[in-house]
């Protein structure tokens, strides 16, 4: 199965900085050449914090942070450093603040010398980021296999909800399936009973999480016996987690994982699924829209225009609508970041470009984040002084029919 390989930290392309698509896109923060695999939350107060790799020239990596706050951002400050990171362009870290401020981070570790052999591993700060815990690790699975895409997500009170796939049924010698399974962290760091949410999914596409206040949403690429990738939904009623659905079948047969996750965004009762498909050798992007929490879901709407990389985030935005972001192909090895607003309604905005970056991995995949009225995106750019970006963008326009 193809798998999500790792990204060289190393910078060699000479290629053109990204170009923004409306004139009241701001660059908000830019990284050092070479940094990637930005990753974007809101915390407490609206604070947005900002996490990235970082090569060091001793060759080992920073896992690194800034903080935005009332419009200006901090210093960046570093986690750890270590010459052990699994660096992907698909499988990356990320930060929550929970709701008593204490932070959780996640990062993965090799654990030998093979490809995919890596663990998740969590470090929590009582400080914002001045001092942190030890790394221990996320999942009572110790076996050489991949452990990763993980999302997390604050709880109410404390602590926070994480899921993975699960690779330790992989190592034996018929090599079983990927699984996704979650667990609950406390703000001091203890881990809850691991729960397995689904025994065969996708390999490497990423899990997706949300909070409603009927409880947790999560979306994954499930993966049946006859090699169907589609996108699949559980929820936490009453404190269990349902029996996986599939949600607008597309019985997409894929012989290989397409390192193409769905994203997940709630507001409220209101949740937005967006995924990509390959179906019919005719790739999409739809999102589906519901307003029970996750329970139900309506008619999907397709979000591409042109041929579509995929590589999906979507953010609520305040008002029961969402705003989307993905990729399309641009041609003469370019590809450009777009972005449109899906309505409360399910009826799309105008889509609009927002960035030209090469049509590679090194790319990433973006995040998109709000707090107030402002709306941060954040990307890897390419060109000899590529790295991260993070832009604060224009809300996308309503449908004129809405």
């Amino acid at each position: 199965m193809r798998r999500a390989a790792p990204l060289l930290l190393a910078t060699g392309w000479i290629l053109a900085a990204p170009i923004v698509g409306a004139p009241s896109d701001t660059l908000e923060f830019q990284g050092a050449p070479g940094t990637v695999t930005p990753n974007l939350t809101v915390g407490a107060g609206g604070r947005t914090i900002l996490t990235w790799l970082e090569p060091n020239p001793s060759g080992s990596t920073a896992l690194r942070f800034a903080i935005r706050t009332a419009g200006r951002w901090s210093a960046p400050g570093t986690i750890i450093e270590s010459d052990r990171f699994f660096v992907n362009w698909a499988d990356f870290p990320s930060l929550v603040e929970t709701a008593d401020g204490q932070w959780v981070v996640h990062f993965l570790e090799k654990t030998e010398a093979k490809p995919y052999a890596y663990h998740v591993r969590l470090m929590t700060s009582k400080d914002q980021g001045r001092t942190w815990s030890a790394p221990f690790t996320a999942h009572d699975d110790t076996s050489p296999t991949e452990h990763g895409f993980v999302a997390m997500i604050p709880r109410p009170e404390a602590g926070a909800d994480l899921v993975w796939l699960d690779g330790r049924a992989m190592g034996g010698p018929e090599g079983g399936p990927m699984s996704v399974r979650t667990r609950t962290i406390t703000s001091a760091g203890r881990l809850g009973a691991e729960t397995e949410l689904d025994g065969r999914t996708c390999e490497c596409c990423q899990a997706t999480m949300a909070r409603t206040p009927d409880g947790l949403v999560a979306a994954y690429r499930d993966r049946s016996e006859d090699e169907v990738r589609d996108i699949a939904v559980v929820r936490q009623v009453g404190g269990r987690w349902t029996e996986p659905t599939i949600v607008a079948a597309d019985g997409w047969v894929h012989r290989a994982c397409p390192v193409n996750g769905p994203s997940l965004a709630a507001d409220g009762r209101d949740v937005a699924l967006t995924w990509y498909t390959g179906v019919g050798d005719t790739p999409h992007v739809y999102t589906v829209l519901s307003h029970d929490g996750g329970a139900s879901f309506g008619p999907r709407v397709q979000v591409n225009e042109g041929v579509t990389l995929g590589r999906v985030a979507s953010v609520g935005l305040g008002d029961g609508a969402f705003a989307t972001v993905w990729l399309e192909d641009a041609g003469e090895g370019q590809a450009v970041w777009r972005l449109r607003r899906i309505d409360r309604s399910g009826r799309a905005g105008p889509a609009r470009d927002v960035a030209t970056v090469i049509r590679a991995r090194l790319a990433g995949f973006p995040r998109i984040a709000r707090s107030g009225a402002e709306i941060l995106l954040t990307f890897t750019a390419s060109g000899t002084d590529g790295g991260i970006r993070v832009y604060q963008v224009t809300p996308p326009p309503a449908n004129p029919g809405s």
